[in-house]
């Protein structure tokens, strides 16, 4: 009888994760194939038994897709840690990391100063996430960053960022809105009146 293929793993370790059976979605993780090690993290969250300590051993997994998908579950695990992930060599988990850690709307000071150097990533996308999740997570000292963002990034940035700083006073935050009122991006005005 034949091994069965990566996409009957895969089945097998999804069905697994809805039926309770927490042996195979386990060895899911160990599975040669990244798409099987992925569905494996979702069943063993569906199933309420993805632990931090799981979960962050996944950040190490050679595959981008796998470190993505543990990247985005970890916006529900408060306690992992993020700043592996931070420092990944791919962008894209890069972006999903700075946004789980704007979900958890805490962060110690290495993460934030990690999201505040990753306001200045190569990656628009990464920019975004970070400046959003410097907002969400409302330390002051990411201010000035945030307000660099209004000002000299992308309009997708921008835009993200005005939204950054609603928990945030003062007469810079207030110029800074202003300021956004006349941007040339519509979306970016729009963004400022929402706050003014």
């Amino acid at each position: 009888m034949s091994e069965p293929s990566a996409n009957g793993r895969r089945r097998a370790v999804s069905i697994a994760g809805h039926t309770g059976d927490v042996v195979t979605a386990r060895n899911g993780l160990s599975d040669p194939d990244a798409v099987v090690r992925g569905a494996a993290l979702d069943a063993l969250e569906r199933l309420g038994e993805l632990d931090a300590v799981t979960l962050a051993a996944t950040f190490a997994d050679a595959e981008v897709e796998v470190r993505r998908r543990a990247a985005e579950l970890a916006a529900h695990h408060p306690s992992v840690d993020l700043i592996p992930l931070l420092f990944d060599a791919d962008p894209s988990v890069i972006e999903i990391a700075a946004w789980s850690c704007g979900e958890h709307e805490s962060g110690r000071g290495e993460v934030v100063d990690r999201l505040i150097e990753l306001a200045d990533h190569d990656d628009a996308l990464v920019r975004e996430s970070a400046v959003a999740a410097l907002g969400a997570i409302g330390a002051e000292r990411a201010v000035p960053t945030i307000i660099a963002a209004v000002t000299t990034d992308k309009p997708a940035v921008r835009r993200r960022a005005v939204l950054a700083l609603a928990p945030f006073w003062g007469p810079e935050v207030d110029s800074a809105i202003n300021a956004a009122l006349a941007d040339r991006d519509w979306q970016v005005r729009q963004s400022a009146e929402d706050l003014s």
